[in-house]
């Protein structure tokens, strides 16, 4: 089995070469290509004024992603005052359990 292996690895090897050689032979030899209908092709997918159309929807999407970004700062700023209170609560009963006094919730300011 192992045989059968190594020789079917020699020839994946040997037809890997003679690929490799393939393409600097056409390198080597063969004439310059034009692309330019390929380019064509491209410029008339696009419209007449892409920097118009282009700069108004990086616009309007720019303004979405603001609208998104405010929302999620503020909802970060509303669970950061939670968490911050929540400290404070953990951090009193705390001090009040090492003193030995029963702990009592704080007044809210």
């Amino acid at each position: 089995m192992a045989d059968r292996l190594t020789q079917l690895q020699d020839a994946v090897n040997s037809l890997a070469d003679q690929f490799c050689n393939a393409i600097g032979v056409l390198q080597q030899c063969g004439p310059p290509a034009s692309f330019s209908n390929i380019q064509t092709a491209i410029n008339k997918d696009q419209p007449a004024n892409p920097t118009e159309g282009n700069l108004y929807r990086l616009e309007e999407e720019n303004h979405e992603a603001a609208a998104r970004l405010e929302e999620v700062v503020y909802r970060g700023d509303v669970l950061l005052e939670k968490i911050q209170s929540a400290l404070a609560d953990i951090a009193q009963s705390q001090l009040k359990t090492r003193s030995g006094t029963p702990s009592q919730p704080l007044a809210e300011s």
